[in-house]
């Protein structure tokens, strides 16, 4: 009977829970993520974004070809690997779910609180945001971040990423570098790359949006972000926040360099 490709992320979720298995855990961990990158579920979410992003939508009844990402209105190849950057028309640093919001709300009339309640799928259902992004960030694959700092608000939301990462706070006294500041940390299953390493740092903003195998469903930057403060015991961050595109700038910038890859596949 053919593998579906569920299936297949079931099979190695299953490999890396059997007790008798022949390879140890860090071993297990990578031949799983492994056989889900060959066949990435995510993958999926990359064609539905396709789809969704020429479909006339809205109440305007009308596609995000238009959408300009910062290389001209429906110039979608290499506009993820500059993102967050500043947007004149909006007099604001965006990162891609940011302005494709933008574009939703502008272009489609959407309304913006309406597509944040939806923004983030479930186990049940696909979002079309998380969908778009992927499609959006994949036609940067192959190409290097490149991050810029030119204009003043792009530099000063770079250092307010900056001060958070490092800044600890919370019932926790955590910060972004108490989990991500050095190697061998891992919660549960899950390895927690060092992002004072740069080529660990580069490695992680290189493959988002991601497949996560546990959730069998693709999330993106915000998400990570969410859970991470979820995780801190901090305030929920709100979708689209300042506070969590400035982080994206830091972790975006300090990842220059990286070659993009997406999606990526994750515990």
């Amino acid at each position: 009977m053919p593998t579906t490709r569920a299936g297949i992320a079931a099979i190695a979720l299953a490999c890396l829970a059997w007790p008798g298995a022949a390879y140890t855990q860090s071993d297990s961990l990578g031949v799983g993520r492994k056989m889900l990158a060959e066949d990435n579920p995510g993958e999926l979410w990359v064609e539905r974004g396709k789809r969704v992003f020429a479909e006339p939508r809205g109440p305007k009844r009308a596609s995000l070809e238009q959408c300009d990402f910062g290389l001209g209105p429906g110039k979608l190849e290499g506009a993820y690997a500059a993102l967050p950057r500043y947007f004149s028309d909006t007099d604001k640093v965006q990162d891609l779910e940011s302005r494709l919001v933008t574009c939703m709300v502008n272009l489609q009339g959407f309304k913006s609180e309406d597509l944040a309640k939806t923004a983030m799928g479930n186990l049940d259902q696909m979002s079309d945001m998380e969908a778009l992004a992927a499609y959006i960030a994949s036609r940067s694959n192959g190409m290097k971040m490149n991050v810029r700092l030119s204009h003043q608000k792009e530099y000063d939301l770079y250092k307010a990423g900056e001060y958070i990462f490092f800044r600890r706070n919370g019932p926790t006294d955590f910060a972004c570098v108490t989990c991500h500041g050095d190697n061998g940390k891992r919660i549960r299953l899950q390895d927690l790359p060092n992002m004072m390493d740069p080529k660990q740092m580069q490695e992680t903003v290189s493959t988002w949006p991601a497949y996560l195998g546990t959730q069998s469903n693709l999330r993106t930057m915000q998400w990570r972000l969410k859970i991470c403060y979820w995780q801190m015991r901090l305030p929920d961050l709100p979708y689209l926040s300042d506070l969590s595109i400035a982080i994206t700038s830091y972790l975006n910038y300090q990842g220059n360099g990286a070659v993009i890859q997406v999606p990526g596949v994750k515990r």
